[in-house]
């Protein structure tokens, strides 16, 4: 494992530590979680785009969406 070297407010470091401790868990452990979860993220995004411009041009609806069809979630 590979050791890195981070910057933050003293303050924010000894709250973060302090609900580690309360969460029986540590800093690093935490951290580890963190990077994990930002790295999957972004493969997701990665994955998802492509996905994307794969079906662009392929789908088809038979009509035009409306504005708000367009915009519905």
């Amino acid at each position: 494992m590979r050791n890195i070297t981070l910057s933050a407010d003293e303050k924010m470091i000894e709250a973060a530590r302090r609900r580690a401790v309360a969460e029986n868990t540590t800093l690093n452990a935490q951290f580890r979680l963190w990077l994990a979860e930002y790295v999957r993220g972004k493969w997701q995004v990665a994955r998802a785009m492509r996905t994307v411009r794969e079906l662009q041009g392929k789908l088809q609806l038979g009509r035009k969406l409306t504005r708000d069809e367009m915009n519905e979630r």
